[in-house]
């Protein structure tokens, strides 16, 4: 028994198996369960095995064979009652989490599968590491014979560990990547279902566009020819609108950020975006996506009479991108904000527009990267909507850790909200009581998203927003623990889309109010905020 499982890493693998069924911010699948209590498990068996190994290096008592024998009986009978207990409660503890944010409780949660699965992939795990021991070994053996026994055990795991490194990184990490890579390239070529060729020359990809429809991408091609249609804008204002200007310049349209940014100034001023009232600079997310809601929201209000501009600095999922695009999108972000106020100082200041930044997820990392810090926000915009920013954005980091006293994490208020202010509620804007000057920086997030929260500071530090009192939705129920907690929230992240709005990675109608109080037009009243946002809440993208 003993030589097949180590006792310490026995121990800590169930002891984290079971913390990986507790509750975390958002629910997921009993398969999503499965995978991580794997993950967790062959990472509490590493600590475990590793604490041992120690333990034994340093303590040369070594108990009887009887007392050990019984402590592995009375260890596996523990943690075999404690995963039972574990797997039994887990499926209330999705419910409750389920019922918290108003979704349906009548779930499909296979708890035997679940330990089947996980059991499966950590023996796989296990053996695989094992193999890799066996053959550090081998190696150690063979090193042996021809140098000292210390500088072969040195020699050999350096070896080892460099070995594994360059497998993970230079050969699996890079295959996946470069599939990933090619994937999104196919589907970046394709064009949505349903849609055509734009027929307004105020859409990039339209008549007398500077860049090609073709050009545009998957979701250029999707922002551009979505535009808001006279009907839908006359439907709600009940007046005659304007032809909205959207422009957008894909990857493929030219060989660096600097030229895509210099093409689509090229492209705000053959469509005239420089005379409209509101210019919106978007950031998108890896794939080019721009978050219709913040899209449509601004074209309602203004009544098309607004131009906005985005561009593409890659083809991956936002998730990938953040792994290995983050910088892309900086440069992205930096050159397209730069070009835009360059091109916009030009103009008189009586005749310019109001210039407003605006990005979802990674899209808000894409333009916080553009300026030093709030000063520099408020001072180079007229205004800013950042949308379920992620933890590696600077200015958001930098606001939360400087927030006022007494303000939470998950709610933070920075300098009396003077100028920037944090929401998951509509209310959540009109504190604290005091002035709200112009230009106004909006950061809307909602308390229990992980694109937000997740960290590798999880890994080994306690967050904020679990001390103290929890923000709306947050599970009570929820605990940290050392590693496990920091995969949780991570595959929190894949599920973060299927949760009602005001939860999780949705935002919904709360972007209306997002907007009105960085940029409503003039005559705007609270009435016709709640009309649009009314709007986006029963069509789900503010489409009449």
């Amino acid at each position: 028994m003993t030589r097949r499982l180590g006792f310490g890493g026995t121990l800590l693998a169930t002891l984290f198996f079971c913390a990986s069924l507790t509750p975390s911010l958002l629910p997921r699948t009993w398969q999503l369960q499965g995978l991580m209590g794997a993950v967790t498990a062959i990472l509490g068996y590493a600590v475990g095995a590793g604490v041992g190994a120690v333990g034994r290096a340093v303590i040369v008592y070594r108990p009887p064979e009887r007392v050990r024998r019984l402590a592995w009986r009375i260890m596996l009978a523990g943690c075999g009652l404690l995963a039972a207990a574990a797997l039994w409660y887990s499926h209330d503890w999705q419910r409750d989490l389920r019922a918290l944010m108003g979704m349906s409780t009548q779930i499909t949660w296979f708890s035997p599968l679940i330990l089947v699965m996980s059991i499966a992939l950590f023996a796989l795990s296990l053996l695989l590491a094992r193999l890799v021991r066996l053959g550090g070994r081998k190696l150690v053996d063979w090193l042996d014979r021809f140098v000292p026994a210390y500088v072969g055990r040195t020699v050999g795991v350096l070896l080892v560990a460099l070995l594994v490194l360059v497998f993970a990184n230079d050969v699996l990490f890079s295959a996946f990547i470069a599939r990933m890579n090619d994937i999104s390239s196919i589907t970046n070529d394709a064009t949505p279902a349903g849609l055509h060729r734009p027929e307004s020359p105020e859409l990039s990809g339209g008549p007398g566009s500077l860049v090609s429809w073709q050009s545009l991408g998957n979701e250029g091609r999707r922002f551009t020819g979505n535009a808001s249609t006279a009907t839908e804008l006359e439907s709600f204002s009940g007046r005659p609108a304007a032809r909205p200007i959207r422009v957008y310049v894909g990857l493929d349209a030219a060989s660096s950020p600097r030229e895509q940014a210099a093409l689509a100034v090229r492209e705000l001023e053959r469509t005239g975006a420089f005379d409209r009232p509101v210019l919106a600079v978007l950031g998108t997310t890896g794939t080019g996506w721009v978050d219709p809601t913040i899209a449509d929201t601004l074209e309602l209000m203004y009544n098309g009479d607004s131009a906005m501009v985005a561009m593409q600095y890659s083809y991956l999922p936002s998730w990938v991108s953040f792994l290995v695009d983050k910088d892309k999108a900086a440069r992205a972000g930096v050159a397209l904000a730069d070009a835009v106020r360059a091109r916009w100082e030009r103009l008189p200041a009586g005749r310019r527009p109001r210039l407003v930044v605006a990005g979802e997820s990674l899209g808000s990392y894409e333009l916080e990267a553009a300026f030093s810090g709030l000063p520099a926000l408020a001072a180079e915009t007229e205004g800013a909507l950042f949308v379920g920013p992620p933890r590696a954005n600077h200015i958001h980091s930098a606001l939360t850790a400087g927030r006022d006293p007494g303000s939470p994490v998950w709610r933070p208020v920075y300098q009396e909200g003077e100028t920037a202010r944090f929401a998951q509620f509509p209310a959540d804007l009109t504190r604290p009581p005091g002035p709200w000057r112009q230009p106004r920086v909006v950061y809307l997030q909602n308390a229990s998203d992980p694109i937000v929260w997740w960290s590798p500071h999880l890994i080994y530090d306690k967050p904020d927003w679990l001390d103290g009192p929890r923000g709306p939705g947050v599970n009570p129920q929820m605990n940290w623990f050392p590693l496990v907690t920091f995969w949780q929230v991570l595959v929190d992240m894949s599920e973060a889309l299927d949760v009602p709005p005001g939860h999780g990675h949705r935002y919904g109608a709360i972007i209306v109010d997002g907007w009105a109080a960085v940029a409503a037009p003039r005559g705007w009243t609270a009435d016709d905020t709640a009309r649009l946002a009314k709007l986006v809440s029963e069509s789900g993208t503010g489409r009449p």
